[in-house]
């Protein structure tokens, strides 16, 4: 017969040892800080935020308010699972997890903290949708049964961490979410739609009912999932434990690449991979990228996806689109640059292969700009169908910004980890460490290729001859400066 140890002595035992170097009174200085900055942040920026989220009119439209709504869902769903949501601290994951412990009152205290913050999410994207599309007296019932649907979604997804069929239905249901409210904000922007009036929404007592009828059902399944709580397998638990871990790691270090790192290894840890030989006629550093974008067809369409993305910001001010298509391109390019981050770190490919860094890297640029020219040009072809671009043929300068996401993407990837060793910046507002600043400006900074491009698109003016010449002679000439200046025939490691 198996004895149940009480839960909370031992939590209250784990904790002061946890805290023991700490001063008395640091937690409650914490707090202090929190809810002071939280208070002055809030007061000096107060307009703009009423702005974002309370507009004296409305002013959108049903379609998109729907499409918003459908988008929060689905980006809330995949945050969810990705991270859990039951999951532990280092900790109870250590010592607790396979203890003779109430196995729901160890997880429940994860459970709370994600309902709370699912819960405020969920209200603040539907203050910004119903401040913009319904009629302000009803806004208080549509953000209360935001929050109530955003905890519904939690229960959902904690269902399906449990059992894997429901596992596979939500991640498909989140990802239709996400194609659908894209799709409806696209018909929105090229006028399939208009804004509803104000009396298109239902009375507020019948938002009431809803709001009032939701609760009953969120409360219900919350009863359900704290019974079966306990039949949360270890393993995916486990797993949760050590993503929330690596993302407090990664925040605490301030260290991107071990998140980004972990999230390499869980996808293809997951992939059932055959042998594959790469095309005889590419380069054989090409041809092991080409094979990695082959087997990467759910980040291809993602990015194919995401093409609509600079027609969907054309409605705000120029400057927008215009760093929206460079940072796309960059985007689209990392598809494949996890191999150049490996020869960084060791380069013993190289070594084997006999080939210089300046020919290694070379040989990587070509299909992460392949595919950031791909991405542009759709990109570039959509807004010049939907009539958002200035007159002229821009999809012609696809091709430079292709390189220029390139050459970005693999600078990136080239980065490494956050030097630590910089010597600080003070600023009236403290102490600024600067390899963070550094490591995140690696990579966007080679996008300063695409300036012609982003010029051009700012001013409005229509497309020259002048500046076609002069964005491929920037992307090209810049291109080769930086193979010559980071490279060497002689030398085969690829750190800059």
């Amino acid at each position: 017969m198996t004895t149940v140890i009480p839960l909370r002595p031992v939590r209250r035992w784990i904790h002061r040892r946890q805290v023991s170097h700490r001063e008395r009174g640091a937690t409650l200085g914490n707090l202090y800080f929190a809810v002071l900055l939280g208070a002055v942040l809030g007061a000096m920026l107060h307009k703009q935020l009423a702005k974002i989220f309370w507009p004296p009119v409305a002013d959108l439209g049903a379609l998109p308010a729907l499409a918003l709504a459908l988008l929060g869902a689905g980006f809330l769903l995949l945050a969810l699972r990705a991270i859990g949501p039951v999951t532990l601290g280092r900790p109870a994951a250590y010592f607790l997890l396979t203890a003779p412990v109430s196995r729901r009152r160890l997880l429940l205290p994860s459970l709370r903290l994600a309902a709370a913050g699912v819960a405020v999410a969920a209200a603040l994207l539907a203050t910004g949708i119903a401040g913009h599309a319904a009629p302000h007296d009803r806004a208080p019932a549509l953000i209360l049964g935001g929050a109530l649907l955003g905890i519904g979604l939690l229960l959902v997804t904690v269902v399906a961490q449990r059992v894997r069929g429901w596992a596979t239905a939500v991640d498909l249901l989140a990802k239709l979410a996400l194609v659908a409210g894209l799709g409806l904000l696209v018909a929105d922007t090229i006028g399939v739609a208009h804004a509803a009036p104000p009396g298109a929404w239902p009375s507020r007592p019948a938002l009431l009912t809803v709001a009032a009828t939701l609760a009953v059902v969120v409360t219900a399944g919350t009863a359900l999932i704290v019974r079966e709580l306990a039949l949360t397998p270890a393993d995916r638990v486990l797993d949760a434990a050590k993503l929330t871990g690596t993302l407090f790691d990664s925040a605490f270090g301030v260290e991107p690449s071990f998140l980004t790192d972990m999230v390499e290894r869980r996808y293809w840890s997951h992939r059932r991979l055959t042998t594959a030989r790469p095309p005889a006629r590419l380069p054989v550093l090409t041809g092991q990228d080409f094979l990695m974008a082959r087997r990467r067809l759910p980040r291809l369409l993602w990015l194919l996806a995401a093409t609509p993305v600079p027609l969907l910001l054309a409605g705000a001010p120029a400057w927008v689109t215009a760093v929206a298509l460079p940072l796309g391109a960059m985007a689209a390019g990392r598809t494949t640059t996890g191999t150049v981050n490996t020869d960084s770190g060791n380069p013993v490919l190289s070594r084997l292969l006999g080939i210089g860094s300046r020919q290694a890297l070379l040989q990587r640029l070509w299909i992460p700009g392949g595919l950031a020219f791909l991405w542009s040009l759709t990109a570039l072809l959509l807004l010049q169908f939907a009539g958002k671009l200035p007159p002229g043929q821009w999809w012609v300068l696809s091709l430079p910004l292709g390189v220029a996401g390139g050459v970005a993407a693999v600078r990136r990837a080239r980065s490494g980890f956050v030097r630590n060793d910089l010597l600080p910046l003070d600023t009236p507002m403290g102490t600024v460490s600067t390899g963070p600043l550094v490591y995140a400006f690696a990579g966007p900074d080679a996008l300063i290729l695409a300036v012609p491009t982003v010029v051009g698109l700012i001013q409005g003016a229509p497309l020259s001859l002048t500046l076609v010449v002069f964005q491929y002679a920037l992307a090209l000439i810049g291109t080769r400066a930086y193979l010559v200046a980071t490279t060497d025939p002689d030398r085969v490691e690829l750190k800059p």
